[in-house]
């Protein structure tokens, strides 16, 4: 168990923005006042010091646990005694069904043993071309507003780039389709408008109660999913010859029955590519660009590093495992902004966690933000500094500390694609881009789906000569 004791606070080049950690009534005033119902600023100051303990008040007994001798059993979860959180469940399932984003127990088990080859090296090296080709497009309009000096949305511009690359590496069309268009759009509005883990409900709301959904964003995933019904129609129609991780999933059979999965089975889990493998890696990549902006140095050591390993030529799929500075700006993105948030579990039957009583139905809230800046675990939590992740360092990090994927068994089985996706994208734009922030002063994170700007972060693109 962590033992709370202070810890040695050094100097800092640059801490990127954040709530300031106050008292739990202090923080939910702010919370109201605010009117964002945003999750981060009520995280009272002792959710990033103390190993466990309750989160505010609510109807419902709410459990933040923070020491990661705790979260590795809840995670892995071996007996099923802590299910994905019943507000979660009941705010993702009219997009990704009962898919393995929110399932639990041996239905997750079939679902993950049938879904991990789509995601092996040897398909991973099969997509990057797509990738690449997607990153080349993004780099004309990119040049387009740089020769124009129009500044340009980079909380758009990274969920645009991203959702591309999930078209063309999962169904082999580019985001100008005019479907994929309209399920960007889509998603789009289902991010800001879904009912996730709402203030009132939080609070005031019984365990396992239904999650009402507004009508717009039912219909919002009736079209996403409805997109992606036809997108896979063209991918099972006679004669259709595809080499894509839809075709995987297609292809996949149960170990045990030797069954496929049904088409609705095959919407589920594709929709969670889109939530999952897209919106994640646009949220990181906002927060990496944003802090590559802010900090100089950061972009011109990424410059650095490319230059040694690819030259101005294109970058391959063997370069991006020598870009270690590259990859380790995108992890320490991830420390300080993951974009999950929270992960949030709900207790089946009454149990025990670190020798407390938990009583069935308590919330037991596993949150990456507080864990990745906890005081106990981390050398300066809230400084930006990469080479924290360098293999000089690397001992310095709390087995279990740091869980941008989650952590046991139900890591994301997307991780090695979006950290291949992310350091090239980096590398190639910062190769070539610099980045000034407008208005950097008014940037402060909050919690919605993903971890993302309160207001879109606006900036010009200039062209390095």
């Amino acid at each position: 168990m962590l033992e709370p004791e202070p810890v040695h606070k050094g100097s800092s080049p640059y801490c990127p923005p954040r709530p300031a950690p106050l008292g739990p009534m202090s923080s939910l005033v702010r919370v109201i006042r605010q009117g964002d119902g945003d999750l981060l600023s009520l995280m009272p100051a002792d959710a990033y010091r103390l190993p466990m303990g309750p989160l505010g008040y609510s109807r419902r007994s709410i459990q933040i646990i923070n020491d990661p001798e705790l979260t590795k059993p809840i995670l892995a979860d071996p007996n099923d005694l802590f299910p994905k959180n019943d507000l979660m469940v009941g705010a993702l399932a009219p997009l990704v069904g009962n898919s393995m984003f929110v399932s639990s127990g041996d239905l997750w088990r079939r679902q993950r043993r049938m879904i991990d080859p789509a995601f092996s090296h040897i398909r991973l090296a099969k997509a990057f071309p797509d990738m690449v080709g997607a990153i080349h497009d993004f780099e004309a309009r990119l040049a387009s507003a740089s020769a124009a000096a129009q500044p340009i949305s980079l909380d758009l511009a990274m969920g645009q780039l991203t959702a591309d690359i999930i078209c063309r590496t999962v169904f082999s069309t580019s985001l100008a389709n005019e479907t994929a268009r309209d399920v960007y759009d889509s998603f789009a509005f289902f991010e800001r408008s879904v009912a996730h883990v709402e203030l009132t409900r939080l609070i005031f709301g019984k365990p396992f109660e239904e999650i009402p959904q507004r009508r717009d964003v039912l219909q919002a995933c009736e079209n996403i999913r409805g997109h992606i019904g036809r997108l896979l129609d063209t991918h099972v129609a006679k004669g259709a010859k595809f080499d894509d991780i839809a075709t995987a999933i297609i292809a996949a059979r149960d170990l045990d029955t030797h069954e496929r999965f049904s088409r609705e089975e095959l919407i589920d889990q594709l929709g969670v590519f889109f939530l999952a493998g897209h919106e994640t890696t646009a949220s990181a990549l906002t927060w990496a660009f944003f802090i590559a902006a802010m900090m100089p140095e950061v972009a011109e050591r990424i410059r650095q590093e490319v230059q040694e390993v690819a030259g101005t030529g294109e970058i391959g799929f063997d370069h991006i495992k020598r870009l270690t500075y590259t990859k380790n700006v995108f992890k320490e993105t991830l420390r300080l902004y993951p974009p999950i948030t929270f992960i949030p579990r709900v207790a089946a039957e009454d149990t025990l966690i670190g020798g407390k009583k938990i009583k069935r139905g308590t919330m037991v809230m596993i949150a990456p933000w507080a864990i990745h800046r906890h005081q106990l675990l981390w050398l300066d939590p809230d400084v930006f500094d990469p080479d924290r992740f360098s293999s000089s360092r690397e001992q310095e990090i709390v087995p279990g500390s740091y869980l941008p994927f989650g952590a046991g068994p139900r890591v994301c089985v997307g991780a090695a694609f979006a950290t291949t996706e992310a350091t090239l994208i980096l590398a190639y734009i910062l190769r070539t881009y610099q980045l000034v922030v407008r208005q950097p002063e008014q940037i402060r994170p909050v919690a919605r789906l993903t971890t993302r700007p309160a207001q879109e972060i606006f900036v010009d693109v200039v062209k390095r000569i």
